[in-house]
């Protein structure tokens, strides 16, 4: 998603907001890269909406506290799907 930074960033807090949307899955969505997703959340929205900025913050945060247990489910799925499957490590 091309067009204004500012109009982009209110766009993708409003999608981390309301699908408590990782940074990779709101890239992903947008068709853009995680960085900027993260300098668009993280700098442009606190300027043009404080209160958007705080709801993101937010779930950014959690999401934070919680990549160490989906990494860990995804490694195990992994190796879960390699038994199954007969294939080596």
């Amino acid at each position: 998603m091309k067009g204004l930074p500012e109009e982009r960033a209110v766009l993708l807090g409003r999608y981390i907001a309301e699908n408590r949307a990782t940074v990779r899955r709101a890239a992903k969505e947008f068709k853009v890269s995680k960085s900027t997703v993260h300098k668009d959340v993280s700098e442009r929205l606190k300027k043009q909406n404080n209160a958007l900025y705080q709801q993101v913050k937010q779930v950014l945060e959690q999401n934070k506290q919680e990549r160490h247990i989906r990494g860990g489910m995804a490694t195990r799925e992994k190796y879960e799907k390699l038994k199954h499957s007969g294939g080596s490590f």
